[in-house]
């Protein structure tokens, strides 16, 4: 099972939206995914229309439950969740008594690992215990960047977090890619921010961008995935693309992995 985080500590850039459907995608292009809702809002999870009765990402954390028993199915075949509900906004507190507390979701995700091809981890707006977490469990880490002046603002001391974190405690951590969202293309600003963005990450910045759409807003509000909200929108045929470009990403990665194996 590969590991993504979907990160940034800016509130309102897209992350959820970007998590529920990138990982609806993969699963729709038929791959075996879970989604991770590690946000104390658990938008991702009233997002996927998901009820939480018993059970959720707090009390995996806390090794009260085994990752197995907090399972989801949602309405997208292939696509599972691990919900979240409002009390995991004290779980950082109830951590840092815990030896290896920065390690307590990859601990707990390890039974899964043979389970799903992909796991997505929607991250809290904030770079606390919740986030070093997923970036502990994570193989990489997915940015989305919303088009708008301040994107860069605070991006950096991600990536500051996201090299410690690689240091110190995830080897293996990079960034798999940045995403713009809300994209207006007849906005001067928005291809100024493309410039800017491209011009210091690369190639890491994904071809496909996310558009302002309506039904992207309003999917959530009736628990859907935009595909199964409204199949024909911009926003829809855009995680689309964006999901199978992230496939193609990895399929990338393997056979240059292959190739090195071979080589040596």
């Amino acid at each position: 099972m590969r590991i993504f985080a979907i990160a940034n500590q800016k509130g309102g850039v897209g992350k959820t939206t970007t998590a529920i459907n990138l990982a609806a995608g993969v699963a729709i292009l038929g791959k075996r995914v879970l989604l991770i809702d590690s946000d104390p809002q658990a938008n991702a999870t009233s997002g996927l229309g998901a009820e939480v009765a018993e059970g959720h990402l707090y009390h995996l954390l806390l090794g009260e439950i085994q990752a197995q028993e907090l399972l989801r199915e949602t309405e997208v075949p292939g696509l599972l969740l691990l919900p979240a509900q409002i009390d995991l906004i004290g779980v950082e507190a109830e951590l840092l008594g815990f030896k290896g507390r920065e390690r307590c979701l990859a601990q707990g995700l390890f039974p899964l690992a043979e389970r799903f091809d992909y796991c997505f981890i929607d991250c809290p707006p904030s770079l606390g215990l919740l986030t070093i977490n997923a970036l502990s469990a994570a193989h990489g880490v997915i940015i989305p960047l919303q088009c708008e002046y301040y994107a860069l603002e605070g991006l950096g001391l991600l990536v500051q977090t996201i090299r410690r974190v690689k240091q110190s405690l995830n080897p293996r951590l990079f960034i798999q890619g940045l995403v713009l969202t809300m994209y207006d293309k007849r906005n001067r600003l928005t291809h100024q921010v493309r410039r800017e963005v491209t011009n210091h990450f690369g190639q890491l910045v994904y071809q496909t961008v996310i558009p302002r759409n309506v039904r992207l807003s309003e999917a959530p509000s009736h628990g859907k995935p935009i595909f199964l909200y409204d199949v024909h929108s911009r926003g829809a045929m855009a995680y689309m693309e964006l999901a199978k470009e992230f496939l193609k990403r990895e399929m990338i990665r393997r056979e240059k992995k292959k190739s090195a194996g071979k080589r040596s």
